[in-house]
C-alpha cells in the first residue's frame, strides 16, 4: 500500500550515488567559482547554474548519469531541469556537496 502511494506521488527511492559514479557517472557542482574554489568534491565539474545552458557541450554524453550539487540543494534541482529540459536523461539532484560527499566516501 505505502509504495503504491509513494509511486503515485512520484517519490522514489534516494539513488546510490557511489554506484551511479561507479557506471561513469559524473558530479556537476553549480556552485559559483568562488565557491567551489572554497571546497568541492574530487573529480567534480564546476559549471554555474547561471552557465549550465550555454555549457552543456561539456557533458557530452546525455545517457550518462549526472548528480549535481550545490550548497544547499536548490540550485542543484535547478540545474537537473535544465538538464532533463535539454533531453538528458540520467540526472540525479546530489542536494549539498557536503552531504554528497560524504555519501560517497562513506
Amino acid at each position: 500500500m505505502i509504495s503504491k502511494l509513494k509511486e503515485l506521488l512520484g517519490i522514489k527511492p534516494t539513488p546510490n550515488y557511489k554506484e551511479l559514479l561507479q557506471e561513469g557517472g559524473i558530479i556537476v557542482d553549480v556552485r559559483s567559482k568562488a565557491e567551489f574554489s572554497d571546497g568541492h568534491i574530487k573529480g567534480s565539474k564546476n559549471i554555474p547554474l547561471q552557465t549550465l545552458s550555454a555549457n552543456l557541450n561539456k557533458l557530452k554524453d546525455k545517457n550518462k548519469p549526472i548528480i549535481t550539487c550545490c550548497a544547499s540543494g536548490m540550485r542543484s534541482a535547478s540545474a537537473k531541469s535544465v538538464l532533463k529540459s535539454n533531453g538528458f536523461s540520467n540526472v540525479h539532484n546530489g542536494g549539498s556537496w557536503a552531504a554528497l560527499n560524504s555519501k560517497i566516501s562513506s
